[in-house]
């Protein structure tokens, strides 16, 4: 299709995400995605430093990942999930199992809803509504997901009115990760393992659960806090007989460097959502697993979507899983980690900028004013990466496959925006 006619049916049919109905800029046409780079309509190759939100951890046309696809597709493409079962599935969720150790998994169809039903989990298995959480979280765009998303800085606040009331602890410190410039790692702050301890005893009686995005917030803020935090929270769900939700959608499978983010704290969740990277960024498809004691204790659970379990899905997550067990993707990640320490230092101190930061395969420059979107894509865009930045967040986590040129691409691109801020 011609470059124009595709923007001219973009503009007059497609509603982008977190955008106007008619946005004042149009979206680039893509016309493929290869590696870790994607084909503009007019010829352009950038490198990808989003992952397509955070999901395509191996880039993308993989050769065992869409060998999976293929196979898959030529035997089952669809079938329900109620009252049968088909072989992808349930080797995907015996791979789960062993990765998180808990062996109950429920197949859903996105990160929203595989909090959704860990919401639902809690509330049937505890027999009370609220939970307990901390500012600056993002748990998803469902109505229940909204419900524990930060309720005065984050992107929901529009139905603050129409939400479930649950309890939210402060934000934890952002003390956690490589702050280039900024030697050390603080301890622990001791006044906020307090403020958990009182707010947590405060409302126990009325909680079902504890949830939160392990060691890193993302969407609400890009904020890595430290996992004594955590490790608190454990306890403390412990000792009132609460359960602990852990948000993994974001930081599962490698991302913050640990296998998952409760890694890093050492805990064991009694529910877990996992998503985005789950399938490798090819197709929708998330999961909620808890323990088999919070199995028992729900009986029948209350959720069913029409597409949950989807062999073609299950497949390549499944091959996706395997592909990453067989790479050497800790020392992937902690490759990408000092690039991104090293390459974005320059932006460190400089007029316009709050604070960099980087755990893992993220990196982060926070700036002092919100960012003009189309203006700081034009300037990555020109030194040939892609980001999307939102609020006052200029940030990448880029694929695992990510090689040190395609990272200079990355942090370069990041620096010349940097340098264009106003003090």
């Amino acid at each position: 299709m011609d470059a124009e006619i595709l923007r001219d049916l973009d503009r007059s049919h497609l509603w982008h995400p977190y955008a106007a109905a008619s946005p004042a800029v149009a979206a680039h046409p893509v016309v493929r995605a290869e590696g870790v780079r994607l084909t503009l309509a007019d010829g352009r190759e950038l490198v990808d430093g989003m992952s397509s939100w955070w999901a395509a951890i191996h880039g993308y046309a993989h050769p065992r990942l869409d060998a999976a696809v293929h196979d898959q597709l030529g035997r089952m493409a669809h079938v329900m999930f109620g009252g049968l079962t088909h072989e992808p599935a349930a080797r995907l969720a015996r791979r789960l199992a062993l990765m998180t150790g808990l062996p109950k998994v429920f197949l859903a169809d996105s990160g929203s809803v595989a909090v959704e039903v860990a919401i639902k989990m809690a509330i049937q298995c505890t027999g009370r509504s609220r939970l307990l959480t901390v500012k600056g979280g993002y748990h998803g765009d469902t109505f229940g997901a909204m419900s524990v998303c930060d309720p005065v800085n984050g992107m929901h606040h529009l139905f603050t009115g129409v939400l479930p009331a649950h309890v939210f602890a402060d934000r934890p410190p952002a003390d956690y990760g490589l702050r280039p410039g900024v030697p050390g790692e603080p301890a622990p702050d001791e006044a906020y393992l307090r403020h958990l301890d009182e707010m947590v005893a405060r409302y126990a009686g009325e909680l079902a659960a504890i949830i939160v995005e392990p060691v890193v917030q993302g969407a609400g803020g890009m904020r890595f806090y430290h996992p004594a935090y955590l490790r608190r929270l454990r306890e403390l769900a412990d000792e009132h007989g609460l359960l602990l939700i852990a948000d993994e959608i974001a930081t599962g499978f490698g991302r913050s460097g640990e296998l998952f983010g409760c890694d890093h704290a050492g805990v064991r969740p009694d529910i877990m959502c996992v998503g985005k990277a789950l399938t490798g960024g090819y197709l929708t498809m998330a999961a909620t697993l808890c323990t088999a004691e919070v199995a028992e204790c729900i009986g029948v659970l209350m959720h069913g979507p029409t597409f949950m379990g989807n062999p073609l899905a299950a497949a390549v997550a499944d091959a996706s899983l395997t592909l990453l067990e067989e790479r050497p993707w800790r020392e992937e990640v902690k490759r990408i980690e000092a690039a991104l320490a090293e390459g974005l230092a320059a932006a460190a101190g400089a007029p316009g900028v709050r604070e960099v930061r980087v755990l893992g395969a993220i990196g982060v420059i926070e700036t002092v004013e919100p960012l003009d979107v189309a203006r700081v894509q034009e300037v990555v865009m020109a030194h040939g990466a892609w980001l999307r930045p939102f609020g006052r967040l200029l940030y990448t986590m880029p694929p695992y496959a990510t090689g040190p040129d395609d990272l200079a691409v990355i942090t370069e691109a990041m620096n010349a925006a940097a340098a264009t801020l106003s003090p």
